[in-house]
């Protein structure tokens, strides 16, 4: 039996983040040093200490959940932890993921996403754009709400993060329009989330035309295991291809449903979630019921020896 390692991104960064991992590990402090020294600030001293809202900055928060999901990757593999047969990311931790799979430099994925967040904060003027979570109305309801809300405007769904969890985006007017229309299909809450850039939306075409002239200078090497991207939950290997799939990235939704599906399918026995919070742990559970799969997530030296317990023998080239 195998099992599927799986990075957070965006929403699950917190003050005090991995401060057990790093009591324990000296890799989580070795990783956070090597990216504050691409970034030129204490990067540990932010995410340890805060404030909230400067580690919440899209350009701050990419370059820190990156760090995050990496040093506990380094954390797992020095306690001895095995590679797993596959990777996936779930928006920013696309990126985690093709660094741990040794498609991306470290380094150079730092200064990319602080690159990537800046873009994406640069390409909408701040306080005209908006995301909002719609619960408890299925995906073709939502769609069409978000149609029926537009009226020239642009309100999309952004991501696709459980059934009944959607998030949606664009410009604000559009979005407050599109929550109402959801309520009257009769969507059990829509909520709006705190944060301005309308990630995952046409809005970012901009922005990812940058990130395509960043992607083009930067070396990608073919995954050393198995990348499953979050854009159209198919595997990716080739240099080009994941520069094309990153650059879409930025404006399409993501699916994470199908993802998880695409990863846990076959032979795999569980599914880790490699990074601060179980935001995902929490939305697998509710999109795979199946008895056979167990979801973990590494965030403390707890949480990684149980893991380890529990996939003993799963070793992977």
């Amino acid at each position: 039996m195998s099992f599927a390692f799986v990075f957070p991104g965006q929403g699950s960064q917190s003050v005090g983040m991995l401060s057990a991992l790093a009591s324990a590990s000296q890799a989580v402090r070795a990783t956070f040093e090597e990216a504050s020294g691409v970034l030129g600030f204490n990067l540990w001293k932010l995410v340890s200490e805060g404030p909230e809202d400067a580690l919440n900055a899209t350009e701050r928060t990419q370059p820190a959940m990156l760090a995050a999901g990496v040093a506990t990757w380094r954390a797992w593999r020095a306690e001895g932890g095995a590679p797993p047969a596959v990777v996936a990311g779930h928006s920013l931790g696309e990126f985690t993921a093709l660094v741990c799979a040794q498609s991306l430099d470290f380094q150079a994925a730092v200064e990319l996403v602080r690159f990537r967040g800046q873009a994406m904060q640069e390409a909408v003027p701040a306080g005209t754009g908006a995301m909002a979570a719609i619960l408890g109305l299925d995906d073709e309801a939502i769609e069409a709400a978000c149609r029926e809300a537009a009226q020239g405007g642009v309100v999309e769904p952004a991501n696709f993060n459980s059934p009944g969890q959607v998030v949606i985006a664009g410009e604000r007017a559009a979005v407050e329009r599109a929550m109402e229309a959801a309520k009257a299909r009769g969507a059990k809450r829509a909520v709006v989330l705190p944060v301005s850039v309308p990630s995952h939306t046409s809005l970012m075409r901009g922005a990812g035309e940058r990130l395509a002239e960043r992607l083009g200078a930067l070396e990608v090497r073919t995954p050393h295991i198995p990348y499953v991207s979050a854009v159209d939950a198919a595997a990716h290997s080739e240099p080009d291809d994941i520069r094309a799939i990153l650059v879409r990235q930025i404006s399409s939704p993501v699916r994470w449903p199908q993802t998880l599906r695409a990863v846990s399918a076959g032979a795999t026995a569980q599914v880790i979630e490699c990074g601060p919070g179980r935001v995902l742990t929490g939305l697998n559970r509710r999109i795979e019921k199946r008895a056979d799969l167990s979801f973990l997530a590494l965030e403390d030296p707890a949480s990684i020896a149980s893991a380890l317990t529990q996939t003993q023998g799963d070793v992977h080239a």
